[in-house]
């Protein structure tokens, strides 16, 4: 599994030498045409080919073919044969080579060469997605699992089970009544060991968003107990039953719920920001207030169209980007490089920056706005004219 760590490395990574080069490699499985595969193998030597074209133009030729051949012998063992997508970055002149699997939700399978790691399609599956905590609960028992990219992992020993008793109801049924009333309170005590449990986890910064699963005749007794901290992190609850829900019926229903979370957040924000720029408070759209407002820390959350590309240049100095295709950057003075998308170099910085990023797609709204956009935590020059005012 993929982690923050992961992506920060990948992020922060940066081929500066003119020989050097970074690899960026998707795979996307697919359902094959006939049984041979052979539209995927030709599939994978185009991309190879077009690579080592752009690589040659460039002069980096013998940097990039040794990491172009292992990657095309990798994705020949893969057609056909994988059930999950895969991403694999690679520069071998800094003898560097990361692979990773992920769910098999990539737009489709790609080669990148460029002097950073394209990651846009890893953010696009990403985002900034929180640590998930899924929790199935009964009146007796309670699992919990991790969930990321759509990975189910339980964690041991975290809830026991609620002892049983055997029941009797004693003499003429005399002791029915209180030994219903020691079952129900046992269950009370469960969920509220259970409630609290999760309480201790979210503040030991185990998990930062919670799915819950129960039987819907259990939710009423077990809610009431859980803390406001908790209910906030809420995203959704799915009936199930414990005893008998299997780990693909959780992922599956987990999986659910994080899309309809994630699209109405996304929705939610699209509205927010737009309505924050048109006011000139805690939001900006377009390119240019975008790159400013990133490079003065004062972005919470990043919104970029599903397509959205546009040229840039870099200072190789100070790393500024400006939108102006200036040869000298403004900033340091120092030269310049033309970016083809500048995307990667923001997507990189909002990782490193733990920046919450977000794709748009077809809004017309959004893209009327510039198809970028961002909301603040602060705004700079309203900060500063508050405390002249002051």
């Amino acid at each position: 599994m993929i982690t923050r760590e992961d992506i920060r490395e990948l992020a922060q990574f940066q081929v500066d030498d003119e020989l050097g080069c970074a690899l960026s490699f998707y795979f996307q499985p697919r359902t094959p045409q006939n049984k041979s595969h052979r539209e995927e193998a030709i599939l994978a030597k185009d991309l190879v080919r077009n690579a080592l074209r752009e690589a040659e133009k460039g002069g980096k030729n013998s940097a990039a073919r040794a990491d172009l051949h292992r990657i095309l012998a990798l994705a020949e063992s893969l057609y056909g044969n994988q059930a999950r997508a895969k991403a694999v970055f690679a520069c071998g002149s800094r003898n560097f080579w990361r692979e990773f699997d992920l769910p098999p939700q990539l737009p489709g399978t790609q080669l990148f060469v460029n002097r950073r790691f394209h990651l846009k399609p890893l953010a696009l599956l990403l985002g900034a997605q929180p640590r998930v905590a899924v929790a199935l609960v009964s009146r007796q028992r309670a699992r919990l699992f991790d969930f990321r990219l759509d990975e189910l992992r339980e964690r041991e020993g975290l809830f026991h089970a609620v002892p049983r008793r055997s029941r009797s109801d004693g003499f003429n049924g005399y002791d029915a009544g209180h030994a219903e009333r020691r079952v129900d309170d046992e269950a009370m005590h469960h969920f509220k060991y259970v409630a609290g449990r999760l309480k201790d986890e979210a503040d030991k910064g185990g998990w930062e968003k919670l799915i819950l699963g129960c039987q819907d005749s259990h939710w009423p007794e077990f809610e009431p107990h859980l803390h406001p901290y908790v209910r906030q992190r809420l995203l959704g609850r799915f009936s199930t039953d414990l005893a008998t829900a299997t780990n693909d019926h959780i992922r599956e229903q987990a999986s659910r719920i994080m899309r309809e979370a994630t699209g109405q957040r996304r929705q939610s924000l699209v509205r927010e920001v737009l309505n924050q720029a048109k006011s000139n408070h805690h939001g900006v759209t377009g390119l240019r207030r975008v790159l400013r407002s990133l490079e003065l820390g004062e972005v919470q959350t990043l919104l970029v169209g599903d397509g959205y590309k546009a040229h840039a240049v870099e200072c190789t100095g100070c790393g500024h980007l400006d939108p102006h295709m200036v040869r000298l950057c403004p900033a340091c003075g120092r030269a310049t490089r033309e970016l083809d998308d500048v995307c990667d170099a923001i997507i990189g910085n909002a990782i490193r920056l733990d920046i919450e990023l977000l794709y748009v797609k077809d809004d017309t709204e959004f893209d009327q706005a510039g198809n970028i956009a961002a909301l603040l935590r602060f705004r700079a020059d309203q900060t500063k004219s508050s405390m002249a005012v002051a």
